[in-house]
């Protein structure tokens, strides 16, 4: 699938960045599913957003959010080369000292496009009370990617706000803007993209949360998700050769059951190459309270049956070539530890193991440790219903500090894959440890429907090492 010369010459080339001062290194692919370590070594926040490139560099922006509330944190701007190392850039938009993106309030989605009529960034996003009954859709502006954006209040259609919520853009091949609603509604903006020219599309269907769009051979690809608040549910899609419809419903595009691979979309960037184009499916796996923690990123390869959209396999981490175009498995770790038989391996506590060749503890304070020789650990575990919060360490072997992480062990449809996975770090010898913490992500929507886990689990199965 990838041409020989690949991958090798772009990690040559990459900056290394820094753990806490002290880890070098970088990821040597996409992960999904596992907290991300940016070049300042702390844990990219960037949820429900967006990435658009700009030369040879992407941008990913999105919700700098909490581990404990569900306000407004600001719109956090990523920079990346390969899509796999993220360096923070900047608070593209603040919390404003007061009034509607000031404290106390909710901004979510944001979605990020330039205006090829005047050149500025124009950025867009959901934009609320904490009881959410003052929604509407607002933008900010910036004459710099990286803003800082000014926030400008409302975008108007007719004279009056979009009074909706969950929301998301779309550029076409042409140049011109378009706002996606929930329910599937749709708005041509003006040239200068801060305004709505004319409603396109009507309601395709009731809920439809976490519009995104992408275009295929001239055929447009409209997924959305069901509305379960954070919890993971199938997400569907439908399509049109015309943005002004009519739109067929298609269904699903994960395999039924797999909600998604456990996630909710939020966009699709179209990777194009010279031999080929990847489309990449960009969903968030959230983790309500521990959003900033331990809410993790689903980053996938999209795949076409003629014009039927696919998700079929879970990648844990795969490689792109951003030349070609073309993508390929990536298997992380070169040796492989066996917790429930390896003598590497520590037990404190109140650690079980089952028929499924795994360990598993719910006890707070019980930790699992193990010494290692290599560059790079990867862990693996199983999330189910029943899952709580682990926090993983590393030190190096003077004992200091190196990296802290939060594992969420929540999944509704049980998953076992990796759970952490750290960076690239200097060959070395360290120790890794898995603490639970006792706690577990539960959360209510609007309706006061409860979701979350139902206990405090942490399963496991084994270490990767790379030597």
């Amino acid at each position: 699938m990838f041409a020989t010369k690949s991958i090798l010459s772009w990690f040559l080339l990459l900056a290394p960045f820094f753990v806490e001062g002290q880890v070098q290194g970088h990821y040597d692919a996409i992960y999904s599913g596992v907290p991300w370590i940016d070049a300042q070594g702390k844990t990219v926040s960037a949820r429900g957003g967006c990435i658009i490139k700009e030369k040879d560099t992407y941008f990913l922006f999105g919700e700098y959010k909490t581990d404990s509330a569900n306000v407004f944190n600001g719109f956090s701007c990523y920079s990346s080369k390969d899509l796999s190392n993220w360096r923070f850039e900047s608070m593209a938009l603040p919390v404003q000292p007061a009034g509607k993106l000031g404290p106390n309030r909710v901004g979510e989605r944001p979605k990020v496009m330039r205006s090829p009529t005047t050149g500025e960034y124009i950025m867009y996003m959901h934009v609320d009370s904490l009881n959410y009954k003052d929604q509407f859709v607002g933008y900010a502006t910036a004459s710099r990617i990286t803003g800082p954006y000014q926030f400008q209040g409302p975008l108007l259609y007719n004279g009056q706000p979009i009074r909706k919520w969950d929301m998301g853009s779309f550029q076409d091949d042409d140049g011109r803007g378009y706002i996606l609603i929930h329910g599937g509604e749709i708005y041509l903006l003006g040239a200068d993209y801060k305004h709505v020219e004319k409603k396109l599309n009507e309601a395709m269907g009731a809920g439809f949360e976490s519009p995104t769009m992408l275009k295929k051979n001239d055929l447009y690809y409209f997924l959305g998700s069901n509305l379960t608040s954070w919890e993971r549910n199938d997400n569907y899609y439908y399509t049109s050769r015309s943005l002004t419809g009519p739109w067929e419903k298609q269904g699903l595009f994960a395999p039924e059951g797999s909600l998604t691979w456990n996630s909710q979309c939020t966009f699709v960037l179209p990777i194009q190459g010279t031999k080929t184009t990847t489309w990449m499916y960009v969903g968030d796996r959230w983790s309500f309270p521990k959003q900033k923690s331990a809410g993790t990123y689903v980053w996938q390869p999209l795949s076409f049956e003629g014009n039927k959209l696919r998700l079929p396999i879970f990648y844990d981490a795969w490689q792109l070539n951003l030349q070609t175009g073309e993508y390929r498995m990536s298997t992380p770790g070169e040796a492989s530890i066996d917790l429930t038989t390896s003598k590497q391996v520590t037990r404190k506590g109140n650690w079980k193991q089952d028929s499924l060749h795994t360990i598993s503890s719910n006890r707070r304070g019980d930790q699992l440790t193990m010494s290692f020789h290599g560059r790079a650990v990867a862990l693996y575990g199983l999330s189910r219903p029943t899952g709580g919060y682990a926090r993983v360490t590393i030190e190096n072997k003077n004992g200091q500090h190196i990296l802290t992480s939060i594992v969420d062990m929540y999944a509704l449809v049980p998953n076992l894959a990796i759970k952490f996975a750290s960076p690239q770090l200097k060959d070395d010898t360290y120790t890794i440890t898995i603490t639970l913490m006792g706690e577990r992500g539960n959360w209510s929507d609007k309706r006061k429907n409860n979701y979350g886990s139902r206990g405090f689990d942490v399963v496991l199965q084994k270490f990767l090492v790379t030597k």
